[in-house]
C-alpha cells in the first residue's frame, strides 16, 4: 500500500513540477549534466553584489511559496501549519523530482529559516508565537537568521556575552554577533543573550525573536576570501525587544539553542545542494580527460564511492528517524562526513584543473570551481567547528572521559576572559 501511495504520490508532483512551467535541467545520459549548458555556479557562499543576492533570495522565496500554497512546501508539518502530515519518504520523493528542474538554485538563509528556525519555534514558542511566525517562516514569505556567534564566543557558544536585561515588559540588549548568514536580507533573527551572569553560563542565556528592523540594530556585511557578503557583523546597542518575543522560558537558552544546532547538523549532513556535485565532478572529469590518468582516476573513484556511502547513511538515518530514534552525536558524525565529501571534491577538481583553477580564461566550468575550493573550508566551523563536533562523538557516542573544564560550575560574571 505504501509503495503504491508514493508511486501516485510521484506522478502528482511529477505532473505538477510540468505544469509550473520551470525548464528541466539539461542532462546527458544517465542523469549526469551536459557540460557546457546552462549555469556553471558551483559556489559554496554565494558572490553576489547586494542586488543580486537580494533577487536570488526573491526568487527562491517565491518559489517556496508556490510550493507552500500547493501542498508540496511542508510535506512532513502537521496541517494546522499548512502542511501534509506525510512522512518524510514522501519528501525525499519530491526533492528528487524536484532536482530535474532549474528552480533557481539555493540559500543559506531560506534553508535557516525553513529547517532550523521553524521547527525550533514550533517545539518552544508559545500559541501565538507558532500562528505568528511559522507559517510565513515555512511559505518564504518571512525570513530569519541565527543570531549566535560572538567574536569571543564562535566554538564555545555558551560563553556569549551580548546582554539582555528586563526593564518591565520588555528586554534591552546590547552586544555583537558574528558570522550571521543573511542577515541583511533576513526580516527576523534568533538571537541567544546573557540574562543572568551570576549562574553558571550554560544556565544565564534565554532565547529570542527579534525583528531585524528594531532602532539600535545594525548590519555589517564581512566581505569573504570568496568575494561574497553572506556573512555578517551585528551590534545591538540598547535594542528593545517585548517580553512577548521570548523564545522558551527565561534561563533556558541553552537548550534552545542546542535544538536549532541539533537541527543545523541534520541539514547539513542532507545537504545536497552546496557547492558542485559528484555528478558536475565527473563531467569535468571527462572534459578535463582526469578520468583517463590513473591517479586522478582512482581520486575521482574516491569522490563517487563516498557519495554512495553517503546515500546510504542518509537512508539509514531516515529509517531511524521514521522509527522515532534521535540522531543525537549521530549527526556529529554525518556532518563531518559531508564536509569531507565536499572536501574529496576539491582535492579532485584542483589536481584535475591545475592553472585554470585560478585563472579566469572564459571557459566555461573551469574557473568557477574556484567558488567550490575557497568555500568548503567554511563549513569545518559552520554548525559546530571540527574539533566541536570530535568531542561530542568522543563524549556522547564513545563514552571517553570529558575534557576538563575549568569554568564548570562558576558564575558567567567570574570566568576569566
Amino acid at each position: 500500500m505504501q509503495d503504491r501511495e508514493l508511486e501516485e504520490f510521484r506522478r502528482r508532483a511529477r505532473r505538477w513540477l510540468a505544469e509550473t512551467g520551470v525548464p528541466r535541467r539539461a542532462e546527458a545520459e544517465e542523469g549526469f549534466p551536459t557540460w557546457g549548458e546552462g549555469s556553471d555556479d558551483v559556489s559554496v557562499f554565494h558572490d553576489l553584489s547586494f542586488e543580486a543576492e537580494g533577487r536570488l533570495l526573491d526568487r527562491l522565496r517565491a518559489w517556496q511559496r508556490r510550493k507552500y500554497e500547493a501542498g508540496y512546501g511542508a510535506l512532513t508539518w502537521p496541517a494546522e501549519f499548512g502542511g501534509q502530515e506525510l512522512g518524510p519518504e514522501f519528501e525525499e520523493v519530491f526533492a528528487t523530482e524536484e532536482r530535474a528542474f532549474d528552480t533557481g538554485g539555493a540559500h543559506e538563509l531560506l534553508s535557516v529559516t525553513l529547517h532550523l528556525i521553524a521547527p525550533t519555534i514550533r517545539l518552544f514558542g508559545t500559541e501565538e508565537q507558532r500562528q505568528r511566525f511559522v507559517r510565513p517562516f515555512l511559505s518564504g514569505r518571512e525570513l530569519a537568521c541565527q543570531l549566535f556567534s560572538e567574536p569571543g564566543a564562535g566554538s564555545d557558544l555558551a560563553a556569549l556575552g551580548t546582554r539582555a536585561a528586563r526593564e518591565g515588559d520588555e528586554w534591552v540588549v546590547s552586544g555583537q554577533k558574528v558570522w550571521t548568514s543573511g542577515a541583511q536580507f533576513a526580516q527576523w533573527g534568533e538571537l541567544i543573550a546573557r540574562t543572568d551572569p551570576d549562574v553558571p553560563k550554560h544556565q544565564g542565556m534565554t532565547a529570542f525573536l527579534i525583528p531585524m528592523d528594531l532602532p539600535g540594530l545594525r548590519v555589517r556585511p564581512l566581505r569573504q576570501m570568496s568575494g561574497g557578503t553572506s556573512f555578517n557583523e551585528v551590534f545591538l546597542d540598547n535594542v528593545r525587544i517585548p517580553d512577548a518575543l521570548r523564545l522558551g522560558d527565561v534561563g533556558a537558552g541553552w537548550r534552545v539553542a542546542l535544538t536549532t544546532l541539533g537541527f543545523e547538523r541534520g541539514a547539513s549532513s542532507a545537504n545536497t545542494g552546496v557547492g558542485g556535485s559528484w555528478l558536475q565532478t565527473v563531467g569535468l572529469a571527462k572534459f578535463t580527460g582526469a578520468d583517463r590518468d590513473p591517479v586522478l582516476r582512482q581520486q575521482l573513484a574516491d569522490v563517487v564511492i563516498a557519495h554512495k556511502l553517503g546515500e546510504i547513511a542518509r537512508l539509514r538515518d531516515k529509517d531511524a528517524t521514521e522509527r522515532g530514534e534521535p540522531l543525537g552525536a549521530l549527526g556529529s558524525i554525518r556532518k563531518m562526513q559531508w564536509v569531507r565529501r565536499m572536501s574529496g571534491i576539491s582535492d579532485f577538481v584542483t589536481a584535475a584543473l591545475g592553472p585554470r583553477l585560478v585563472v579566469d580564461s572564459g571557459e566555461w566550468g573551469t574557473f568557477a570551481w574556484g567558488r567550490h575550493v575557497l568555500g568548503v573550508p567554511g563549513y569545518r566551523i559552520a554548525g559546530g567547528s571540527d574539533e566541536i563536533q570530535r568531542n561530542i562523538i568522543a563524549e556522547r557516542m564513545l563514552g571517553l572521559p570529558a575534557e576538563p573544564r575549568i569554568d564548570r560550575g562558576i558564575p558567567w560574571r567570574e570566568i576569566r576572559r
